[in-house]
């Protein structure tokens, strides 16, 4: 006869962690370990009902495809919070065209031309402040990177005489 002469602290019960954290998510794995369990301890002679395993995988399918649209939905949403000053920061140094208006009237006056310095938020939009010292919208701008006194060979007569 083998006596046990001592025995290792290490297994006793009071030793394992006696609070447990639950997940508050059941995901795809959680789901699946289920079924399989499920599956292994059905009994053999009453074996599960195939229009009821088939409604749970049709569950785990459209659990899946839900899990994917959510993170879908969040990149959508996150993209969509970048800073309008952000998105727009490749306008600084570029020379931008935009409409004038008369501020009584609001009449159009015509179309000056100014380089972009920085570009600011204001209410959501993107404001651009310009060489010349006014501040525009980035959605009044009608045409980049050509000033509107220059012709498609050069400067105009206007500002070689200048010169």
């Amino acid at each position: 006869m083998t006596t046990i002469t001592s025995i290792d602290p290490s297994l006793y019960l009071t030793n394992q962690p006696k609070e447990r954290t639950p997940s508050p998510d059941l995901g795809k794995d959680e789901f699946l370990k289920l079924l399989m369990a499920q599956i292994k301890n059905q009994n053999p002679m009453n074996t599960m009902d195939e229009g009821e395993f088939v409604a749970q995988m049709a569950t785990f399918s459209s659990l899946e495809q839900m899990m994917n649209m959510s993170k879908s939905m969040e990149l959508l949403v996150n993209n969509q919070l970048v800073s309008p000053a952000i998105q727009y920061s490749h306008m600084i140094g570029q020379t931008v065209n935009y409409r004038t208006f008369d501020e009584e009237t609001g009449k159009e006056t015509g179309i000056t031309s100014s380089k972009v310095v920085s570009v600011s938020q204001q209410d959501g939009w993107a404001v651009f402040h310009l060489d010349n010292g006014e501040k525009i919208y980035a959605d009044t701008v009608i045409e980049v990177g050509k000033a509107e006194n220059e012709t498609e060979n050069g400067p105009s007569e206007n500002e070689e005489g200048e010169k």
